[in-house]
């Protein structure tokens, strides 16, 4: 299996949002990047969903759909930078908002909330993000959040 640095395969998280930074919903992935090619399924509060999409290691963009199962259809395109993959999602013309999500080998994203307060990337809707508009997830018994397909991520 190939597998550029700058998407590796593996145990993703992050968020999509609607409206702006307080309206945030969590989402896990699990993503293979070959050969150009992005496969993998995941979980957020609508549902499971599979992943099928393109990469250009080159260029870093990058586009999939989210198929939920037995449901709906929604388009991503983004750009891979140092703190993970940004961009716009959008349901046909019905709907449409922004996105991020880092390999959980990054750790929690705190450095990438850091780089979206100085720095939002311009295609990003809502990517402005501040500790009190986390999105809520799961702490370990050793006071670290576990997301489904990732490590104990540390809370600083």
């Amino acid at each position: 299996m190939e597998d550029d640095a700058n998407f590796p395969s593996g145990p993703w998280t992050g968020f999509y949002n609607y409206t702006g930074p307080e309206d945030r919903h969590r989402m896990d992935l699990q993503l293979t990047f070959a050969r150009g090619g992005i496969a993998g399924e995941g979980g957020d509060d609508v549902g499971p969903f599979l992943i099928r999409g393109r990469y250009d290691a080159a260029t870093r963009e990058c586009h999939w759909t989210k198929t939920y199962i037995g449901g709906h259809d929604v388009f991503y395109r983004g750009f891979r930078d140092t703190l993970g993959i940004w961009g716009t999602w959008e349901i046909r013309a019905w709907n449409k908002g922004g996105f991020h999500i880092w390999p959980c080998s990054q750790g929690d994203g705190s450095k990438a909330e850091k780089k979206a307060e100085a720095d939002p990337p311009a295609e990003a809707i809502g990517s402005d993000v501040t500790e009190a508009d986390r999105p809520a997830v799961p702490v370990a018994s050793d006071g670290g959040v576990r997301a489904p397909w990732c490590s104990v991520i540390s809370n600083q």
